[in-house]
């Protein structure tokens, strides 16, 4: 599998196959939403358009980063999250990076959503589609984030060698700024247990692929088929 890793700017057209990366904290908020219940995720190009989305379906929920605002449910924190009941609910969710991302390849073939609690079910979703080509978007920071390049190119090994060890990219994002921008309460919004549940390996088993659906780009959980070789 050929990768090349870009941050958002640096998008010239859209790619075949693209993974978008945002572990601290939108792709492990949306994946912490699905476990909770959430039917979908429409990603919203703008606070306006995300209150819009809701005032035009009062039972969708809407998400913000920072604190919490008029006309906003929650707020983009996985532990904040993690003890709302979303059954059935859909949320609109607008971030600084990972939904800017995951709408600048709107137009890829395939589009995954990725952060280290999703990480082995993401690469194994690029293994069985057999993906030449594949370009890891890194959201944060203008492209510079650590803790999304070594969540990236995790996956990306994952995808290509067998018993690849997480430890090092783990480390590399318990290091990053965000992480010690989350740590030490300079973002708004902040559960204590957030750096901690952003590191939580493969916590879930599904991976999150993003659609077009009506001029909407809508993000879903996606069931993966069981590795053939176990030893992968």
């Amino acid at each position: 599998m050929d990768s090349r890793f870009v941050g958002i700017a640096e998008l010239a057209e859209a790619p075949s196959v693209a993974v978008v990366v945002d572990v601290m904290r939108a792709f492990t908020v949306a994946a912490w939403a699905f476990a909770q219940g959430a039917e979908k995720i429409v990603l919203a190009e703008s606070l306006h358009k995300a209150l819009a989305l809701k005032a035009r379906h009062p039972d969708w929920l809407a998400l913000k980063d920072g604190p919490l605002a008029p006309g906003f449910d929650m707020v983009n924190s996985p532990g904040l999250l993690r003890s709302v009941d979303l059954g059935g609910r859909t949320v609109a969710q607008k971030t600084t990076a990972g939904t800017v991302g995951a709408l600048a390849v709107k137009e890829a073939s395939l589009v995954l959503c990725a952060s280290f609690v999703v990480a082995e079910a993401t690469a194994r979703l690029l293994r069985t589609r057999k993906s030449g080509s594949v370009t890891f978007v890194v959201t944060g920071d203008a492209g510079q984030a650590d803790e999304d390049l070594a969540c990236a190119q995790y996956i990306a090994r994952r995808a290509t060698e067998a018993g690849t060890d997480a430890a090092g990219f783990l480390r590399r994002a318990a290091e990053s700024r965000a992480a010690a921008e989350l740590a030490e309460g300079v973002r708004q919004g902040v559960h204590p247990d957030d750096v901690a549940l952003c590191l939580e390996l493969d916590r879930f088993p599904f991976a999150m692929v993003a659609t077009l659906e009506d001029s909407l780009m809508v993000l879903r959980p996606c069931a993966v088929p069981s590795p053939a070789d176990a030893s992968i």
